[in-house]
Parts: C-alpha cells; sequence; structure tokens
C-alpha cells in the first residue's frame, strides 16, 4: 500500500513537470540584477518626470530676489490656482438654517445648515462663547479624514480650548464625511464605498474624467462658508483664522490660498514639499491632487506664498507620513518670500516629535498664533475639556443630509455640469469631419503622444521551441527609462502575412499556454506579439497603493491614477504610446514589415489599443473584447466599477469620448466582443447600438457599415471561437 502511494506521488510530480515544461516560463527580466524594480516601473517613471518639474520650478525660486519678483511670481501663483480649479460658480443664497441651539456652562453651540450651492447642504456647528466683548474674532476649523468630521475627539480638543480662549469657532462637515456622507446607506448605517478618503477619491476621479476637480467643490465650500461666518454680526470681519489637521490641513491652506477674507491660517500635519511626498507616500486622495499642477510649478509652498504676507503657521511632527524634511524645506522657501515682503514676523514654523498626530505643544503654538494675529490675548496653556457626543453634535434630524434633508451630492453636482457638456459634445458631432480632425489633434496632444517613434534597441533574451512554433522573448524601451517585455510566437509553416498584437491585462503569458488563445492562433498561422504593458505582468502592478486603494468595492488604488493627473498624463496615454512603438519595431523589422497589422485588446487594455489605434493606421483590424464603451457612462451613473478609473484620461469629457474615437478608426475593421456597461457586467446590444451610433454614422459615410461589428455573445458561444472566425474571415 504504502509503495502504490510513492508510486502515485512520483507519476503526478512527473505530470506537474511536464505541464509546467509545456506552459514555458515566460519571465523575460525575472533575476537580471539591473530590473529588480521593474514591477514598480509606472510609479519611477512618473516620479522622474515630476523630478524634471521640480528642477525647473526650483531654478524659478532661486531667481526670484526682489519684492517685485515674490509679488509677481504670487500673481502668477494666484492666476494658475484658479486656472487649474477653473471658475466656481456664482454665488447664491446661502438660505442657512439654525437647526437647534446647545447650550453648556461657559458657551453655546449653534446647529447649522447652509447651502454653498443650490441644494447642496453643509452641515456645521457654531460655537460661540458667552465671554464677549464686541465684535469677536472667530476661527473656522476643518476637519481631518475622520468619518464623523469636528465630532472626533482629537478635533473636539482643539475647537474646545479655542471657544475657552473667548475665539467663535465655526467647524463645518467636509463632504464625505460627517453628517455629509455620499453614499450613505440608512440600511447599513454606513458609507457603501468606504471611509472618508474613498468617500472623496471615488465621485472624485468622475470629476477628473469631466475635467473637473474635487478641490474646486471643497475650497467652494470654503469660501462659502467663510461668507456666512461674515453674515454673524458677532463675528469680527477683520479677523478671521483658520485651521485643521490632516485633510483638515488641505482645506485649510487651500481655502485660505483662494479667499484673501482669511487673515491667519495654520495648517496641521499636511503641508510638506511634493517632492518628498512623491519619495515617501505618493499622491493622496481626490481633492489633494491638481490636474497637471506639478508641471505647472505649483507645490506646497506656493499655498502659503498666495496668503502671504498675512500670518500664517505650519504645523508639523517629525514623524509624519507627510515628510518633516519636505515641511522644514517648503518653510525655509516660504520664509524667503514673506522676508521679500518685509513680514519676517508673519510666519512661523513649529514641528514636536510625534506621528501624524496632534501634540499639546503644537495645540498650544497654535492657540497663542491666533491670540497673537487675532488680537485676542490671554494664556496659551491647552486646558482639559469636557468632550460631547456625536450625538450632542448632530445636526440634521437622523444624522444625515441624505436621510434628512436630500439635495445634491458631487456626483449629482458633476452630472449636471457634465451633461451640458456631453450637449456640446452632440452638437459638434453634427460636423463631422472637422470634429473628428480636431479630436485627433487634441488627443495628441492630451495623451503627449510622439509624433515620431525612435528606433529603440530591443534585445533578444531566449527562444522555447514548440511543435509548430517558437516563442521568441524580448525587452525594448517605453516612453521613459523603463522596459517593455514581449514574447513573438512565430508559427515553423508560416502560410499568413498577418501579425496580431495581443493585449491582456493578466500578462503576456496568460494565454500562451497549450490550447489557449494565443496557442491556437499561432497553430493557425498568425504571428503575435504579446507585450507586458506598463502596470500589466512583469511591469505592475507595483507597490503604490496608496490611502485610497479600494477594498471594499474591487482592489483598485486611485492614488496610482492620481500619480499622472499631476503631471497632466494618463496612464492610458503612456500605454498607447507605448503601443505605437510595438508597431513602430514590427513596421522596421525586415521579416515583419510586409505583414498586416492586426490588434485584439482584452478587458483593461481596450481603451489603450483604442486610443493608441486612433494614431496608427497600419493597424488594420481592432478587435476589443470585454471593453467598456464610453467614458459619459462611468460619469454619468452614481455607481461604476473602480477598475475602470486607472484606464479612463482625465478631461476627455472636454472634447471626446469613446464612441468619437471608434468613429476616428473608419473604414478600418473593429470589432466589439462582449462589451460592458459602467459596471463592467455584459451591456445591452441595443445601449451598446446607441452608444456607437455616431461612429456606425461614421463608418456609413465611408461605405464600411459591415467593417464595424458589435457582438454580444449569447451563452452558447465560444469567445475564441468568434474572435477567430472574425480574425480568419478577411
Amino acid at each position: 500500500m504504502k509503495f502504490r502511494w510513492i508510486l502515485l506521488l512520483v507519476l503526478l510530480l512527473g505530470i506537474v513537470n511536464i505541464t509546467k515544461s509545456q506552459n514555458n516560463d515566460f519571465s523575460i527580466l525575472k533575476g537580471h540584477l539591473g530590473y529588480t524594480d521593474i514591477e514598480n516601473s509606472m510609479y519611477h517613471y512618473f516620479l522622474d518626470q515630476a523630478e524634471a518639474c521640480w528642477k525647473v520650478r526650483e531654478t524659478e525660486i532661486a531667481s526670484l530676489k526682489t519684492k517685485q519678483d515674490w509679488q509677481q511670481r504670487q500673481d502668477k501663483v494666484k492666476e494658475l490656482l484658479q486656472d487649474i480649479i477653473g471658475p466656481f460658480p456664482q454665488k447664491t443664497p446661502l438660505n442657512s438654517k439654525v437647526l437647534g441651539v446647545l447650550k453648556k456652562q461657559n458657551y453655546r453651540i449653534e446647529k447649522i445648515v447652509y447651502e454653498s450651492m443650490p441644494g447642496n447642504y453643509v452641515t456645521a456647528c457654531m460655537f460661540i462663547p458667552n465671554n464677549r466683548d464686541g465684535k469677536t474674532p472667530a476661527v473656522i476649523y476643518c476637519s481631518g479624514h475622520s468619518s464623523n468630521a469636528f465630532r472626533s475627539a482629537t478635533y473636539q480638543r482643539v475647537i474646545l480650548n479655542l471657544v475657552k480662549k473667548d475665539f467663535i469657532v465655526l467647524a463645518f462637515d467636509p463632504v464625505g464625511q460627517g453628517e455629509r456622507l455620499q453614499y450613505f446607506d440608512a440600511a447599513l448605517g454606513e458609507s457603501l464605498i468606504g471611509g472618508p478618503t474613498l468617500e472623496h477619491s471615488y465621485p472624485g476621479a468622475q470629476c477628473f474624467i469631466a475635467g473637473r476637480s474635487l478641490a474646486r467643490y471643497m475650497i467652494w465650500d470654503g469660501i462659502r462658508t467663510v461668507d456666512y461666518l461674515l453674515s454673524r454680526k458677532e463675528v469680527d470681519p477683520k479677523r478671521i483664522g483658520i485651521t485643521g489637521r490632516s485633510g483638515g490641513g488641505t482645506q485649510s491652506s487651500y481655502i485660505a490660498a483662494f479667499d484673501d477674507r482669511i487673515f491667519a491660517a495654520a495648517p496641521e500635519c499636511f503641508i510638506t514639499s511634493l517632492r518628498r511626498l512623491w519619495q515617501t507616500r505618493g499622491p493622496q486622495d481626490a481633492e489633494q491632487n491638481f490636474y497637471a499642477g506639478i508641471s505647472r510649478g505649483i507645490d506646497h509652498a506656493d499655498l502659503l506664498l498666495a496668503h502671504a504676507p498675512k500670518p500664517a503657521l505650519m504645523i508639523t511632527t517629525t514623524r509624519d507620513f507627510f515628510s518633516i524634511q519636505g515641511a522644514r524645506e517648503t518653510a525655509s522657501e516660504v520664509r524667503r518670500g514673506y522676508q521679500a515682503f518685509d513680514a519676517d514676523d508673519n510666519f512661523m514654523m513649529v514641528e514636536d516629535d510625534n506621528v501624524h498626530a496632534s501634540t499639546k505643544k503644537n495645540r498650544e503654538a497654535m492657540y497663542a498664533f491666533f491670540q497673537k494675529y487675532l488680537n485676542l490675548p490671554g494664556s496659551s496653556q491647552g486646558d482639559d475639556v469636557t468632550l460631547l457626543t456625536d450625538k450632542e453634535l448632530r445636526v440634521t434630524s437622523t444624522g444625515q443630509v441624505s436621510t434628512s434633508l436630500g439635495g445634491e451630492t458631487i456626483f449629482s453636482l458633476n452630472k449636471k455640469e457634465t451633461a451640458v457638456q456631453l450637449a456640446d459634445l452632440e452638437n459638434a458631432r453634427n460636423n463631422n469631419a472637422a470634429f473628428l480632425k480636431d479630436v485627433r489633434s487634441r488627443l495628441g496632444k492630451l495623451l503627449e503622444i510622439p509624433k515620431d517613434f525612435k528606433s529603440l534597441p530591443v534585445c533578444f533574451a531566449g527562444r522555447y521551441n514548440r511543435d509548430d512554433y517558437s516563442v521568441e522573448m524580448f525587452y525594448t524601451n517605453g516612453q521613459g527609462n523603463y522596459q517593455i517585455p514581449f514574447l513573438l510566437f512565430v508559427p515553423k509553416k508560416n502560410n499568413r502575412q498577418e501579425i496580431i498584437l495581443y493585449l491582456d491585462p493578466k500578462g503576456k503569458g496568460d494565454q500562451a499556454a497549450p490550447e489557449k488563445d494565443i496557442d491556437k492562433l499561432v497553430k493557425q498561422g498568425f504571428t503575435v506579439l504579446a507585450p507586458d504593458l506598463l502596470g500589466y505582468g512583469e511591469t505592475g502592478p507595483g507597490e503604490q497603493c496608496g490611502d485610497s486603494y479600494n477594498f471594499k468595492i474591487g482592489k483598485i488604488s486611485y492614488n496610482k491614477w492620481f500619480t499622472p493627473i499631476c503631471l497632466g498624463k494618463s496612464i492610458t496615454g503612456v500605454q498607447a504610446a507605448d503601443i505605437l512603438q510595438l508597431v513602430h519595431y514590427l513596421k522596421l523589422n525586415d521579416q515583419y514589415k510586409e505583414y498586416n497589422i492586426s490588434a485584439v485588446a482584452k478587458d483593461d487594455l481596450c481603451t489603450a489599443l483604442l486610443h493608441a489605434a486612433v494614431f496608427e493606421e497600419s493597424i488594420q483590424r481592432i478587435a476589443l473584447v470585454n471593453g467598456y464603451v464610453s467614458f459619459a457612462s462611468i460619469v454619468e451613473n452614481r455607481f461604476y466599477k473602480p477598475n475602470f478609473i486607472p484606464t479612463t484620461v482625465p478631461k476627455a469629457l472636454e472634447f471626446y469620448d469613446l464612441p468619437d474615437l471608434a468613429a476616428l478608426l473608419a473604414p478600418r475593421q473593429l470589432f466589439y466582443v462582449n462589451a460592458t456597461d459602467h459596471l463592467g457586467q455584459r451591456a445591452d446590444s441595443a445601449n451598446v447600438n446607441k452608444t456607437l451610433e455616431f461612429a456606425k454614422k461614421a463608418y456609413i459615410e465611408k461605405t464600411a457599415d459591415d467593417d464595424l461589428q458589435i457582438k454580444q455573445l449569447q451563452a452558447y458561444e465560444n469567445e475564441y471561437e468568434v474572435l477567430s472566425g472574425w480574425l480568419l474571415n478577411k
């Protein structure tokens, strides 16, 4: 019996080894000492791009000598910030209401709601000390990323100490926090999306696709909060301060940069430098990233310099994930600006030895700062305070705007603005030829597609021989200092002069095993080139996750997508350019330059191929398998599949959508197989046809209506058989 078990084990091990030898190991750069960090290639590529921008900015800052120089820099920064954020909406009535009053021994709390935009309710508590003498200085408190916002014990400690020192404090709920959850589910009693960073990034991504940003909405909430504060007779309009920690540090520095009515600003545990942030933690959630901010020369120092020469205090800790080295470097730059403005005493920095936390030393420095500059002297010592419960600080009847007042969300506000864009887009399509020419021109600039591709060296890394074909392994440079590993499947009996570019997010070798798709295609006589595009296979996914890594509704790092956004770039743009680089290699290769080129993309890589094909007419046939059909569908629906976000292009809907790219491919053959909706589910054929109506019109005008095919598979149909049938049918 024992012998039989041993024999069975030997046979099983033999089968495993045989299978392994048949499948082969298609890791090309594994074990190469020069490429030990290849899975983080995407992050390093964008970091290199950012570094070049920072060096340009450093040169500009170093050239600033006089007060006039710094004044011109400040004017430029303010103009850039406003241009990046975009125009704010017109101010409309706040329609403020006091929904309740809570009286305490030495102060009272007014529970307030006001509308920063029509129907966009902001919930807030105004803490008013009893011991006041005439018009009183006020401090706006911005909450960090806590689910209960200013009700957090950490934030209450600061608020109540300021009140104890006779400041009026207005603390408001940011979107996605406190009583303003954007995706609140009453049955669950929590957000369907996740914590505050995801409550920000999920709708924030939709804003970026449409050419807007979450920061714009959050800054506007802050500006309207100042409006409300100044409507109160108790408040001295010339003595307004603002502070907040972490995400509240983001908001307080933003609002002070955009609103001149803020006299004293004290952002805490946020200000560093973008270089040090990228070298350590990486870009943070949606509102903390400006589109093309880095490429246009904006850094954290500019937020404080926009506020100069009014008083500013940087509050930092030495072990914060917001780099203390970056904070010190930024403070040095800002101090130079304040000195040029003859306001040395108006800027200061305090630091304490701690993690990303509020410390007694830092709090007391903040109290002293506001006491001095808002002219309300007294002891800066921090006192013990009696904290209030979330229930005591509840503003609305249910504790959530969505279930008590209804109204707008970031999604609904952005959708309304997008509807205007889409209507303009639809009108522009009426002038078909001129519109498509403009789309192609603007798209090339947006994606930064090179006009000419260099002949880059291609390194041969080995070969596997199979019965009917060989698998050759190569790697070559991409658009930056990274490698694109790729496999070339070459049939021994080459009875077709056609090469298929096969793009699979699962990696170049996923369909290379015997009886899988690539194996079958090569046995039918096709040559196949299968790369690992940046971020996939050997070149990904990398270690970058970030604070908006989505565990709850799909493992996707929004932060990874935000990284190129800061440079005015996109992951899709880089991948499209790399596809074109590979096509350029084939066109110059004596063995393949006469071949017809077809391309098949699956799932996440469909959008990259669609964008690339617009710029390369030698890709004569394009098949998109399991890809979604429009960016608009992601922006127009409250819920979408997060995994789609890295494949989208920021600012796209300002002038095009995916059906327009399909129209640009006419009269080449284009095949949609199992097109999906915004949730990644197989879309209804009628909806797909409706979405692609403009593309179909373009094909009809080129008398090529049969060359645009759409196939939503039935349960009995096989994906490979349908795809190969299309490829074989010329």
